[in-house]
């Protein structure tokens, strides 16, 4: 159950606190993108983010996105981010976090894995031994295949709260 838990679990990629992780030794950011990034339908990176990550870059960051989805919405979405990326990655099998690894010439201890999915993202996350942080879905609202993942992820992270409060209290 414990792979299951993040190490951080914040409201949305804004709020990580990328300076922290960056004087903890992580140097490399592996982002999920659907429902992590943007909402699964939207197309292109918001200009937003697009400064995001060029923030992220200046701090010395390397970045790879790995997305299950398919090489066209992998590609479409990465137009003017112009990052490193993995499509079809099947998540929560390692074999994308470790091209993607390889793309950021990156070890486990110091990569990051960020995404929306305790089923898939920290799953996978934590089988590579990555630092992982779980981010809530930036929309409610989920392609099919993943509705289904929500009931149980409820479950997890009432069990991962529970957790952290014991922490808390020792």
């Amino acid at each position: 159950m414990s792979r299951l838990f993040p190490d951080e679990f914040v409201s949305s990629i804004y709020k990580i606190n990328y300076r922290r992780l960056k004087d903890g030794g992580i140097k490399n950011l592996i982002f999920d993108i659907d429902n992590t990034l943007v909402a699964y339908n939207e197309k292109h990176a918001p200009e937003e983010l697009i400064n995001h990550f060029e923030k992220l870059k200046k701090m010395g960051f390397k970045i790879c996105l790995v997305s299950n989805n398919n090489y066209k919405r992998v590609t479409l979405f990465n137009e003017k981010l112009k990052l490193d990326n993995v499509y079809s990655a099947m998540k929560p099998l390692k074999l994308g976090i470790k091209r993607a690894m390889r793309y950021l010439d990156a070890e486990n201890h110091n990569t990051c894995m960020i995404g929306d999915q305790v089923f898939t993202d920290v799953l996978v996350g934590s089988r590579c031994g990555l630092h992982t942080i779980l981010v809530k879905a930036v929309i409610e609202k989920d392609e099919f295949s993943v509705k289904f993942k929500r009931g149980s992820e409820r479950l997890v992270l009432r069990r991962y709260s529970e957790y952290r409060r014991g922490l808390k209290q020792e």
